[in-house]
């Protein structure tokens, strides 16, 4: 039975050539999507503004293709594996071309959901053209005028390309190209160490590319350096090359291979294909955001705690806010701005629980504060560590190079945790919901977890905060003497 379709809102109306709503979105995002969708259903009347594709990056070149990329590379991990449970296979053949299809047709399942004809059916306008601000209250999106109570700028990120001398001259691909690949490259050379390079480089060296990670610092630097030291060491033993603390200094095309990077150091590294996963920059290109009085930096828009612009009817969401950049941030925000256009409330933006996931294999996850962080805080800090390899489901799927790290302040109340394991992204939610809740470390001890899983890691880290109490010799005295006690 098929469910009840939701109710369609009011739909904005044209007056004197002038399209008016409540509400104009610009950017159909993720996070563009779920604030039409949700402010459309409540009875707003929304314009929605795209001049590209429906579902932005995240549906189109970033979160969805790339997890159906590693999904097809741990597919051939798997079978490379399996020897050590006493399955023997042959080395796994890649059909490069139907890898290609697989990641298009994850998209092509996807796109329905973020369809033009899916939120014109909730009740919104929806205009397929480059929007413009003319005014403080008024945007042209191709020859339509548009006014509103509202505006959201969600046009989220691009890759940025930083000014390496010779790359301009050089083929490259980024998240926007790399997907439309239909022949797997033979070396694929990644600029830039952090989650997309490291994850695009598991999934290449997985599908039997040759990969060279080439990084100015150190990799993925946001997380905890213990579980970033064992992910090296996985990727190493993958075949993968790290080349860390490495500095650019110029690149060019390269006869016989394809590109060829020169480091500082006198290095070359050559390879058939360069992927640049270097950081994002907003998208603010066009816009005309000082004709409308929105202030921006090179980060993005500035913007209150409210998500608030200069101009008090203009908002942003998502990675053009100049705050943190994650898909789940841009659902967020939609969120606080539904609270703060529709309702009228003050709702504000709190990244304290806000969580991040490396998609490798083994998934890093972190929530909260990272233990330099807490630090750097004055929080006088506790740390719990349990390693993977104590766990008895990872035993049982000889996957226990992994580990739980916990970040305690007074009285042991939670301030982050760090997870590498498989899955680690589906177990980290538990450490928000405690952080976002103020709950101390005893609540997640406590809790029953089923037997055997991954996620007992968590509960085993959470209760070895009580170990030198419960089985020091005061412990061990008391009990004794009740004994005695007790008939």
């Amino acid at each position: 039975m098929n469910p009840t379709p939701p109710p369609a809102g009011r739909r904005p109306r044209l007056r004197n050539g002038v399209l008016q709503a409540d509400l104009c979105i610009i950017g159909a995002g993720s996070g563009g999507l779920s604030l039409a969708a949700g402010a459309a259903q409540m009875g707003a009347s929304v314009v929605l503004i795209e001049k590209h594709r429906m579902g932005g990056d995240c549906l189109n070149t970033g979160c969805v293709p790339s997890k159906a990329l590693l999904a097809a590379s741990h597919a051939a991990q798997s079978a490379r594996g399996a020897a050590r449970f006493g399955v023997d296979l042959p080395e796994p053949v890649v059909d490069f071309a139907r890898v290609h299809a697989h990641v298009h047709g994850v998209i092509g399942a996807i796109a329905p959901h973020d369809s033009v004809e899916r939120f014109e059916g909730l009740g919104c306008t929806v205009i397929q053209a480059a929007a413009r601000f003319t005014g403080p209250d008024e945007v042209m999106a191709g020859d339509q005028r548009i006014r509103a109570r509202r505006f959201v700028v969600a046009t989220g990120s691009t890759a940025a390309v930083p000014p390496v001398p010779g790359l301009a001259e050089t083929p490259y691909l980024t998240n926007e190209t790399i997907f439309e690949l239909t022949e797997r490259p033979d070396h694929l050379l990644v600029l830039g160490g952090g989650p997309i390079g490291i994850e695009m480089a598991q999934a290449f060296r997985g599908l039997g590319a040759e990969v060279t990670v080439i990084e100015r610092g150190s990799i993925l630097p946001r997380d905890e350096p213990e579980a970033v030291a064992l992910l090296r060491e996985i990727l190493l033993r993958e075949g993968i090359r790290l080349v860390e603390g490495a500095q650019v200094a110029r690149i060019r095309p390269h006869a016989m291979m394809g590109v060829e990077v020169e480091l500082a150091d006198g290095t070359i590294l050559a390879g058939t294909h360069l992927l640049v996963a270097a950081g994002r920059k907003p998208n603010m290109e066009g816009l005309d955001l000082s004709l409308a009085g929105v202030a921006t930096t090179p980060r993005g828009i500035t913007v209150d705690a409210r998500l608030r612009s200069s101009n008090r009817r203009v908002f942003a969401s998502g990675d053009v806010a100049g705050g943190p950049q994650f898909t789940h941030v841009a659902g967020y925000h939609a969120g606080v701005l539904i609270r703060n256009i529709l309702f009228g409330l003050p709702a504000k933006v709190d990244y304290t629980a806000l969580p991040w996931v490396t998609y490798s294999d083994p998934e890093l996850a972190h929530v909260g504060l990272t233990e330099s962080e807490a630090r750097l805080a004055n929080h006088p800090v506790q740390v719990l560590t349990q390693p993977l390899a104590g766990n008895d489901r990872a035993q049982a799927e000889r996957s226990t190079e992994g580990l739980a790290k916990i970040i305690l302040g007074a009285k042991g109340r939670i301030l982050g945790a760090t997870i590498l394991a498989p899955r680690a992204g589906e177990m980290i939610g538990l450490w928000g919901l405690a952080i976002q809740s103020g709950m101390k470390i005893g609540a997640v001890a406590q809790m029953m977890a089923p037997y055997p899983t991954m996620s007992e890691i968590s509960k085993r880290a959470a209760g070895s905060f009580y170990t030198p109490s419960l089985f020091s010799a005061r412990t061990r005295f008391l009990v004794g003497w009740i004994q005695r006690l007790l008939p």
